[in-house]
């Protein structure tokens, strides 16, 4: 009942603000015991971002990323402390590695040619899995966690707003997912 509420602005889509918002949340001293990666965008038509990255990529994953780094010392120094990164059971629908088996960094931030949106949110997912499981294994020793997590088949949300087939696929599928 004293908890205390406070709203800043964060914009995934600015590598900048990504920064800058780091910087105001160290500039209170306060301690920082979970950090939910939750934003993210779906069906978005191909974009590049004030930083030269698609848009998918940067807001679902990079920026994502780039704030778990830059508050990574804030995060240790209130252990015991969690990250949890929402993704979406969809990353098990790509791939991010070559022929070769290599990563494939092309497939990150598509050309517009090479772009599909629901291949850019599934790669985009996949990273955040990986990205979870690596920063749990290097920072659980400092008392720091990671997970992710698939939220289960959610659709009342607007996050298929950008293209009418994904409407009316999520329309029919809602009676058959959670509700919130």
């Amino acid at each position: 009942h004293k908890a205390k509420v406070e709203a800043m602005t964060l914009d995934l889509t600015s590598l900048q603000s990504v920064q800058h918002f780091a910087e105001a949340f160290k500039s209170k001293n306060v301690p920082l015991h979970i950090l939910i990666c939750n934003a993210a965008v779906f069906g978005a038509p191909w974009c590049l971002t004030e930083d030269g990255l698609e848009s998918t990529f940067q807001v679902n994953h990079l920026g994502h990323f780039y704030l778990v780094q830059l508050l990574e010392d804030v995060l240790r120094r209130s252990s015991p402390a969690r990250v949890v990164v929402v993704s979406s059971e969809s990353h098990r629908f790509t791939e991010i590695k070559d022929s070769s088996g290599k990563l494939d960094f092309s497939l990150l931030s598509p050309s517009k040619k090479e772009y599909w949106a629901m291949l850019a949110y599934n790669r985009s997912k996949l990273c955040n899995i990986l990205f979870s499981n690596e920063l749990n294994r290097r920072l659980s020793p400092h008392g720091v966690t990671s997970n992710s997590v698939h939220p289960g088949n959610m659709i009342y949300s607007s996050i298929h707003r950008n293209w009418w087939v994904y409407t009316l696929l999520f329309t029919l599928a809602r009676p058959f997912t959670k509700s919130m």
